[in-house]
């Protein structure tokens, strides 16, 4: 799976990293490396947490590419 991941520093120096596709998914880090590598973990804790909430049934789900 791909996603953009949006990295900006804040006011604090702290390196924010979102994913604008998966609302509410949000990291940091105290450098640009650190906040990728935690918003890596915050996209696997989001995507179990919503397959959690909602059953996704496998065999009707396709892939877009856009």
């Amino acid at each position: 799976m791909k996603l953009h991941v949006v990295i900006e520093r804040d006011e604090l120096g702290y390196f924010v990293a979102e994913v604008p596709a998966l609302p509410g998914c949000l990291s940091q880090g105290t450098t640009e490396q650190e906040a990728l590598a935690n918003i890596k973990e915050a996209i696997e804790g989001w995507l179990e947490v919503m397959e959690e909430k909602h059953a996704i049934d496998r065999t009707k789900a396709v892939e877009v590419l856009v």
